[in-house]
């Protein structure tokens, strides 16, 4: 068994996509029409084969009050990993992305956390 896809939901498609591709760097793997939505696919471009990220759009009545529920309480949606966080944080606090927590180490990971500018925080972590 192993996972091959997993998602985040998002408020806006369109908005989603562009973040995670020209923002984060994903690749868009797949995108197919599906009544007012879509169903898009998005990978990393080190794994173009590897777990899909389904960018799922939040329109279920149960999954705003959740993503409001995780943001106000400072909780990631999901987590991705780098190499370096501090390095990450550095690239894409350049690039305007908002951090609700800089980089800190605890024990042996090094974290940090952002607004995906769809209504989740992200976390990114780096194994030391």
């Amino acid at each position: 068994m192993r996972i091959n896809l997993t998602s985040v939901l998002v408020d806006d498609q369109d908005k989603a996509l562009a973040f995670y591709t020209d923002t984060l760097g994903f690749v868009k793997k797949h995108e197919v029409p599906l009544g007012e939505d879509r169903w898009i696919t998005v990978v990393s471009p080190d794994a173009p084969e590897g777990t899909e990220l389904v960018l799922e759009p939040d329109g279920h009545p149960a999954a705003k009050p959740f993503k409001e529920a995780l943001v106000e309480d400072g909780i990631p949606y999901t987590s991705f990993a780098v190499d370096d966080v501090r390095a990450e944080f550095r690239r894409l606090s350049g690039l305007g992305v908002r951090f609700t927590q800089e980089p800190v180490t605890m024990g042996p990971v090094t974290v940090a956390v952002f607004d995906d500018t769809c209504g989740n925080l992200i976390q990114i972590a780096q194994q030391d």
